[in-house]
């Protein structure tokens, strides 16, 4: 018997040991390079080269949608200098700036925020002055980001509750006063973006005591990298974002405008207006009002579509041969019961295409009562539009989007012109013109391709969508036909694209309580082999064959000139 517990006993012992031994091996392969780095912290002043340490945003030919970019800076040891003053006094007069500016700088190693001319950099090298360098600096911000709505913003951990929750959610450390995403792709990929450690850096060595050792003088590293951080790599273009921004910065005071890749339903552009300035000075500016937490993406939120949503309810009326293209009826304008149409004298005889054309109300009521409730939410859903998802971009589903109250009383009529209870996003609607380019496929969204780790080489991959069937191959040839009226005939004209055509759909959705109406136009350019769809909500505008037609059409025919290299996608 003793025997056996002395066995049981070493055999307790060594599984300890053995437990022991992964846990070491677990700590030194799993975050032994973090540890290495907080122990060198320990041991070395070191200031980080780098405005916010975090891995890139980038478009999908890998191009930083922030505009980060190196630039010179002033760094400065200054246990190192000699004579504070006097190096004090000679930058402040080599930058122009008063001594009282640049003196607080001189308090602990840092690198100075103040941009440098060439010429300011060789007469500060020239100095040679023990502990002050020029290097290059990371900065996460250039002078226009772009997507700033989707890509969001930093915010700094400022509560211990906040600090627990990060640590808790994360094998990665945080400290009170860390840069955090506090909203968008920032905030969602706050785990994968956060670095464990500087990717360039410069640092003087220190004794136990703290005391620098004399002889070392300090050591610089711009491409330590850092193993811990990743990359996130959009389907977004850089060039075509830059073009929907400048357009609607001139054009678009409220609204949202999309930009998708025929057929792969890869995302583009993703733009909203009004929109907040990302660099710390302009979220300060934000947050002061209190709209911390706020929606700021309207690419994502739900509307009323208005008459876009015309292009499900004729793709049901067709599929399931309740109308065909050339069937005639009758609009009596003001009239018209149990709607009326926008055009007061009425249309008179006029067919089924013609009437999609002309956005003749009185026609889609009279359609949408045949169909009934259930085969209009049958075909919305059919069209993705009961789908908030968007490959990559974790927005949480608004819950007001309930495609049953289509089926609730008096609800019919108002919902086969996209009223009342219908609600959509531009994202949403984009991905329902998709389904009409890709031969009647519907194919889900797509704005997060890969992570890429510092070495380049991709950690995990966002597949796109392989599609699934939403209405016979006949059908979509038929609507295409009837979106070409709405360009060449009918109320979208504004929106056609010389030399290249361009088909799609009006929509004006009226707003409770306002005059104005949210205007929509979503289409696809050129006729033959679309290469975009584009989506346009200008909110609080006239109609969407005068407000929304005409920013379609620029935007258009702008990315529709860029250089293929820019405006074509990746895998």
């Amino acid at each position: 018997m003793p025997g056996k517990r002395v066995v049981s006993l070493f055999f307790i012992f060594l599984c300890c040991f053995a437990l022991l031994i992964l846990h070491l091996a677990f700590i030194q392969l799993g975050r032994g390079s973090e540890y290495a780095y907080l122990a060198l912290q320990r041991e070395s002043r070191t200031i980080v080269l780098e405005e916010y340490p975090r891995g890139e945003i980038l478009d999908r030919h890998l191009q930083p949608l922030t505009g980060s970019y190196d630039a010179n800076r002033v760094v400065v040891f200054p246990e190192l200098v000699q004579d504070r003053q006097a190096v004090v006094a000679s930058l402040a007069g080599i930058l122009k700036l008063p001594v009282e500016k640049v003196a607080p700088y001189f308090e602990r190693p840092c690198y100075l925020p103040f941009p440098l001319t060439p010429e300011q950099v060789g007469a500060i090298r020239e100095q040679r002055w023990p502990g002050v360098l020029v290097l290059p600096v990371h900065l996460r911000y250039g002078p226009a980001p772009l997507a700033t709505g989707v890509i969001g913003y930093l915010g700094r951990v400022q509560s211990k509750e906040m600090l627990d929750t990060l640590n808790a959610r994360s094998e990665k450390s945080y400290s009170l006063s860390d840069w955090v995403g506090r909203a968008g792709l920032e905030k969602y990929y706050e785990n994968e973006l956060k670095a464990t450690r500087p990717g360039a850096y410069a640092r003087i060595f220190v004794d136990a005591a703290g005391r620098i050792i004399p002889g070392l003088g300090p050591a610089v590293n711009l491409q330590a990298g850092d193993p811990g951080r990743q990359h996130l790599v959009t389907t977004l273009d850089a060039g075509i974002q830059r073009v929907v921004e400048e357009v609607m910065d001139r054009r678009v005071k409220k609204g949202a405008v999309v930009v998708m890749e025929p057929r792969t339903g890869d995302i583009l552009a993703l733009a909203s207006r009004p929109v907040y300035d990302p660099r710390p000075p302009g979220v300060a500016a934000y947050l002061e009002r209190g709209e911390e937490g706020t929606f700021t993406d309207q690419t994502t939120a739900l509307f009323t579509p208005g008459s876009v949503f015309k292009v499900v309810v004729a793709a049901a009326a067709l599929a399931e041969g309740i109308v065909k293209p050339e069937d005639q009826f009758e609009c009596r304008g003001s009239l018209a019961r149990p709607v009326r149409c926008w055009y007061d004298p009425g249309h008179g005889t006029i067919s089924f295409s013609r009437a999609f054309a002309e956005s003749c109300n009185p026609v889609f009521a009279r359609v949408g009562l045949e169909l009934g409730a259930q085969k209009i939410i049958e075909y919305a859903a059919r069209f993705g539009l009961d789908n908030q998802e968007i490959t990559g971009y974790p927005v949480p589903r608004d819950r007001r989007q309930n495609w049953q109250l289509v089926a609730a009383p008096y609800n019919l009529v108002n919902s086969s012109l996209g009223q009342g209870p219908v609600l959509a996003t531009p994202v949403q609607i984009t991905a329902m013109m998709n389904v009409i380019v890709n031969g009647g496929v519907y194919v889900q969204p797509r704005l997060i391709r890969e992570l890429r780790n510092d070495e380049g080489e991709v950690v995990r991959s966002f597949p796109r969508d392989s599609g699934r069937r939403a209405i016979p191959a006949s059908t979509a040839v038929q609507l295409k036909e009837m979106l070409q009226l709405v360009t060449t005939m009918g109320v979208g004209r504004q929106a056609y694209v010389p030399g290249y055509g361009s088909a799609g759909k009006t929509g004006s959705a009226q707003v409770d309580g306002q005059d104005k109406v949210n205007a929509w136009f979503t289409g696809y350019a050129p006729l033959q082999n679309p290469r975009y769809i584009v989506t346009v909500l200008v909110q609080e505008g006239v109609s969407g064959g005068e407000t929304a037609a005409p920013v379609f059409r620029e935007i258009m025919q702008k990315i529709l000139t860029l250089p293929q290299e820019q405006g074509e996608g990746s895998p």
